[in-house]
């Protein structure tokens, strides 16, 4: 079975990201923040790094519950910092917490966070009809510059767009790729 060249395909864990997640639509607000809050962890990483800890992420991080990670204490912040199964970036803890509250604000704002990104594309996916995948584009710019006028952190373009790959807005699976 062909994959996207960037899956290591001796990975069980990059496999099973291509295949059943990447580049599949996703609505759900609870997994939209989870996937935000990882890609901006991923931030001078490997998305495979991001991966392992996604499990130590999902219990520190309260499950993704946006509205509990939108409320985290200092003392909170505090042992994330010293939690040694998650990347232990002060700036990306903060950001977490700070683009949590936003995220609510823009889940007030559209009715849900779905809503509004999605609004980005008139809910349609885009599909990759080149053989080149782009580190950002035009779309991820526009969404990168609304997220960071609302003040959201860790949302630069090249992020974004890694975040539109993920949740299916954008799907970038290679042409020879069963997932195309």
């Amino acid at each position: 079975m062909n994959r996207c060249k960037w899956v290591n395909n001796k990975s069980e864990i990059y496999i099973k990201y291509h295949d059943e997640e990447w580049g599949v639509p996703k609505y759900e607000d609870k997994y939209l923040f989870e996937l935000l809050v990882l890609e901006s962890f991923q931030a001078g990483l490997s998305w495979l790094t991001v991966l392992k800890k996604r499990a130590a992420f999902k219990k520190a991080f309260d499950n993704f519950e946006v509205k509990k990670v939108a409320n985290y204490s200092d003392e909170k912040i505090k042992e994330l910092l010293n939690n040694p199964d998650i990347i232990r970036s002060k700036g990306k803890i903060l950001a977490a917490v700070n683009n949590a509250r936003i995220f609510i604000d823009i889940q007030n704002e559209y009715g849900n966070f779905s809503n509004y990104i999605w609004s980005f594309t008139g809910g349609k996916i885009i599909k990759n009809k080149s053989d080149i995948i782009p580190v950002s584009t035009p779309l991820s710019d526009k969404i990168s510059k609304d997220l960071k006028k609302r003040g959201m952190k860790y949302t630069g373009t090249v992020i974004i767009y890694s975040y539109l790959q993920a949740i299916g807005v954008v799907n970038d699976h290679e042409k020879d790729c069963f997932k195309y």
